[in-house]
């Protein structure tokens, strides 16, 4: 089989969930990090998006 036919191939779903479980968990890693930084800016920047997931962050 050659490169480009393997590059093409739609990905399984198997493949597809553990990329969305991996993005999800990355982006909750990110969220709760920037919930507890010592930054105004920082916090500034993620206000609303902790607010919107029910995250204390006041």
């Amino acid at each position: 089989m050659n490169t480009a036919s393997v590059s093409t191939q739609q990905a399984s779903v198997s493949e597809r969930v553990k990329a969305a479980a991996a993005a999800l968990a990355l982006g909750m890693v990110l969220i709760y990090t920037v919930g507890f930084a010592a930054s105004a800016s920082v916090h500034n920047a993620a206000h609303d998006t902790r607010h919107a997931i029910a995250f204390p962050c006041h």
